[in-house]
């Protein structure tokens, strides 16, 4: 996940014109035989002009990992790409992905581990990341 936070830093400070990629998702990121991660498939970035905050487009991307003003405007700016990556983020630690059947309606895996997050934490986190007999699972959480 910091090799993926490393490359949308670039990607977005880095350049000269900051990309945007607009579909980050598990399947977007490939690691190599040291385990690093790389993002892969730039089909629909889009690029922003010199001082330009944000496009609009015909917006295609991922169900479940679509930022909010992408999906239902078509704005499409740098913090599009910091949604992707915390519902990235979630998926991880979560070990479940944001079309999963559970989430109809106006539930959303976000909206999901929110209403868990501080004190239900432990019940939303891949019990493989965190074992409750741990003594540091307060640190962990």
């Amino acid at each position: 996940m910091i090799d993926v936070a490393s490359v949308i830093v670039y990607l977005h400070n880095g350049c000269l014109n900051p990309v945007v990629h607009c579909d980050l998702k598990p399947r977007n990121v490939l690691q190599d035989q040291e385990m690093v991660g790389h993002v892969s498939d730039f089909g629909i970035a889009k690029l922003l002009g010199v001082g330009e905050t944000f496009v609009q487009t015909r917006t295609i991307a991922t169900i479940g990992y679509i930022a909010p003003e992408y999906g239902q405007d078509g704005i499409v700016s740098m913090s599009c790409d910091v949604y992707n990556f915390g519902i990235l983020m979630i998926e991880t630690f979560t070990r479940i992905k944001p079309g999963d059947e559970r989430f109809t309606g106006d539930l959303s895996i976000r909206r999901w581990v929110s209403y868990s997050f501080p004190n239900e934490i432990h019940k939303v986190m891949d019990a493989n990341l965190v074992q409750l007999g741990d003594e540091q699972i307060d640190a962990k959480m």
